[in-house]
């Protein structure tokens, strides 16, 4: 192995003892692969089983924790206690290499799709009108109440029992990409005059009470280390959108609350930066710049070959999430222990689809994505 990528291989332990066999992570992806009642399909046991022999840590794709808060069609649940077979199948899939697992948590808030939700009813913070994307239509959410408002907030918690009934070693809470948790986190998308919202503190409270129920649920349930994390996306496009200073507010109350790892989710991790920022620091050296070694932190974006790994962890990450690369190279922390690097690809050969082991309705969503992935006949 090339000298210069021996900081992937070494290896990392949480404050809770779980020690990762080295520092790349499968970032969490979805996979819009489910059987049609969101259970887990026979393909996407052979995608994770394929991906899972390398890496020092596995993240699942996210899961709805209410029936209203699905964000992609064919997307698994974990909404019931009927879904927990499918979970513990996911989670046996996720570990069969031996690394640690972790299921990702969410609720999509104003981004859930309304043809697969109860009644079509699309809910949010606050009443404001969301733009489509590529994967969701433009909406008018419900305002949630107070009452459901802790639903959700049990919900998270329901859900986080059955991924250690299921046999996960921890959760990933997904308070980024403009779902549930960041609409509330956002002043632009939060536009209540409750305790919910308002106030940057009022604000806090909807994320902060997620991670404190999830924490007693925790230690109410488990029977050894069990990690939480929690992934944020630092600001929004929008005008008079999250900036960074309430997102470094927000990962103090996290390393208070006593997360095991922040992560953040960033279109590059080596060249994005803020939101009408005057500097030239990237949000990576901001954020490692903020979290001063208080908490472990992860990122994902955009990082392709061992290099660009390298770099990352040079720079103060923790631990590096790669996802789209992984898809394209099942076996890349392989490839780079085993000095080669070289084979690593950049692009999908439409030949070599089968071997990948790509679950098809993933397949077809590559194909139509556009510039998402590089494909070579």
């Amino acid at each position: 192995m090339n000298e210069k990528y021996s900081n992937l291989v070494e290896s990392f332990t949480f404050k809770n003892g779980i020690t990762l066999k080295n520092k790349v992570v499968m970032a969490p992806m979805t996979t819009w692969s489910s059987n049609d009642g969101y259970t887990i399909s026979d393909d996407e046991v052979k995608y994770y089983k394929k991906r899972v022999n390398g890496v020092g840590l596995v993240i699942t794709g996210c899961t709805h924790v209410q029936p209203n808060g699905i964000g992609f069609t064919n997307e698994f649940a974990a909404y019931d206690d009927t879904f927990i077979p499918s979970l513990r199948k996911l989670a046996d899939a996720a570990k069969s290499a031996g690394a640690p697992a972790l299921l990702q948590v969410f609720h999509a808030g104003n981004k859930a799709l309304p043809a697969l939700i109860p009644d079509g009813k699309v809910v949010s913070s606050s009443a404001v009108e969301t733009e489509a994307t590529a994967f969701a239509p433009s909406v008018l959410p419900s305002e949630l109440s107070h009452d459901e408002i802790i639903e959700v907030i049990h919900a998270f918690g329901e859900t986080t029992r059955r991924a250690i009934e299921a046999g996960f070693d921890g959760v990933e809470i997904h308070g980024a990409h403009g779902f549930l948790l960041q609409n509330f986190f956002s002043p632009f998308f939060n536009r209540r005059e409750d305790q919910w919202g308002g106030s940057l503190e009022n604000r806090l409270r909807f994320p902060l009470a997620i991670v404190q129920e999830i924490k007693n649920v925790i230690k109410k349930h488990t029977t050894k280390p069990f990690i939480l994390g929690y992934r944020i996306s630092p600001d929004e496009h929008e005008e008079g959108g999250l900036r960074m200073k309430d997102t470094y507010e927000l990962i103090n109350r996290l390393i208070e609350a006593d997360i095991d790892y922040l992560h953040a989710s960033l279109v590059n991790v080596l060249s994005s930066k803020p939101v009408d920022t005057q500097e030239e620091k990237t949000y990576l050296e901001l954020i490692v710049e903020h979290v001063n070694g208080r908490v472990p932190l992860m990122a994902a974006g955009s990082m392709v070959t061992p290099d660009d790994v390298a770099t990352a962890l040079d720079k103060g990450l923790s631990l590096a999430a790669i996802g789209h690369t992984l898809i394209m190279n099942p076996d890349w922390v392989e490839k780079v222990q085993n000095g080669k690097e070289a084979e690593i690809k950049t692009a999908i050969k439409t030949s070599k689809v089968s071997e990948l082991e790509l679950p098809e309705k993933l397949w077809n969503v590559i194909q139509a994505s556009g510039p998402w992935f590089k494909i070579e006949e």
